[in-house]
This record gives C-alpha cells, sequence and structure tokens, in this order.
C-alpha cells in the first residue's frame, strides 16, 4: 500500500513515502503559498500513486497567528485530498510523539534521536524535524496495517489507540479481499 506521511508546515513541510524524505518549501506567502504546498502534495499523491495520506492533526500550542495560517494550510490540503477522493487520517501531535518515544510531550529533538537510535536512520538538514515526523506517520500506518519492519514497545503501541483509522483499515481490507 503506498502511503504519503506528510507534517504541515508553512516554511518546510515535511513528506514521506515509502520510507523515503523530503520537504516542501517556497519563499511565497498567503494564498499562493497554500496553493503551491497544497499542490506539490497533490504532485507526490499522483506521482507514488497514493492510496492514503496520513496527516499530522493540529498543534493546539500555536501562537498568535500561525495557527490561523497552518489552520488555513492544513483546510487547503485536506481539501484537496477530498476532492480527488484520496483518503487520510489525521494523527494528533501528541499520538506521534508518544509513538516514536513513549512520552506524548517529547520534545522534537527527543523524538528525533529515539527514531534514529531505534532505526539508524539519520534526519540532517534545513526540515529535518519535519521530515521525521512526516517519517513517523508514515511508520504509524504501516504499523496498524501489519507490514513495519520495526518492533515497537505496548507504550508506544498504546499512540495508536487515539486515532480514527478506519480510512486506513477500510482501504486495506479491501485491498486484501481483492487479492
Amino acid at each position: 500500500m503506498n502511503i504519503l506521511g506528510i507534517d504541515l508546515s508553512l516554511t518546510s513541510t515535511g513528506i514521506s513515502v515509502n520510507g523515503e524524505t523530503g520537504t516542501i518549501t517556497t519563499q511565497a506567502k498567503g494564498a499562493e503559498r497554500l496553493s503551491i504546498i497544497s499542490l506539490a502534495i497533490l504532485d507526490a499523491v499522483i506521482d507514488n500513486s497514493i492510496e492514503i495520506v496520513a496527516i499530522e492533526g493540529y498543534s493546539f500550542a500555536s501562537r498568535n497567528s500561525q495557527a490561523f495560517s497552518i489552520g488555513e494550510l492544513g483546510g487547503v490540503v485536506r481539501t484537496r485530498l477530498w476532492e480527488r477522493n484520496i483518503p487520510f487520517v489525521d494523527i494528533p501531535p501528541t499520538c506521534r510523539a508518544k509513538f516514536a518515544t513513549g512520552r506524548g510531550n517529547a520534545a522534537k529533538t527527543e523524538v528525533m534521536s529515539s527514531i534514529s537510535a531505534k532505526t539508524g536512520i539519520i534526519f540532517s538538514g534545513k526540515g529535518a524535524d519535519d521530515m521525521c515526523d512526516a517519517w513517523i506517520l508514515e511508520e504509524m500506518c504501516k504499523t496498524v496495517i501489519g507490514v513495519s519492519e520495526y518492533e515497537w514497545s505496548a507504550t508506544q503501541l498504546s499512540a495508536l489507540d487515539k486515532i480514527d483509522w478506519e480510512p486506513l483499515v477500510s482501504l486495506h481490507n479491501n485491498k486484501e479481499n481483492r487479492a
């Protein structure tokens, strides 16, 4: 199953497909930035024959107008996916952090260190934390459908319990029934 993990950001959106990560960046502002990022995500969906997208949910700790701007980006991306019948799963940031570290309030550096220690994958450069988060979102989906190559602790797996996996599970079961 082709899964796209997305860590939405106005400055460096992290993406992960088949464990390969990257970022989407632009110097544009306002509606132009929203359009550029969302269209780049659609390009990734089409280019990689993506069947489902895992999107990091909204952070309610965002400050000032950034919360509105990231909300706008999330809305535009979700709408573009919905318009093309691409299912998506929203994964809260606390669940992503708990899956990576066993603690829902872990800092980004702690998340990256934990994933690197477990997998040997080193995320570096501009947007490294965004790429790592996108990779984790993809990995969470792989774990739910039983195709992860990694072993996760019971505490880490408990992070999966608070997520509505229906879009992923339905898609996976339909594929299994056709096979």
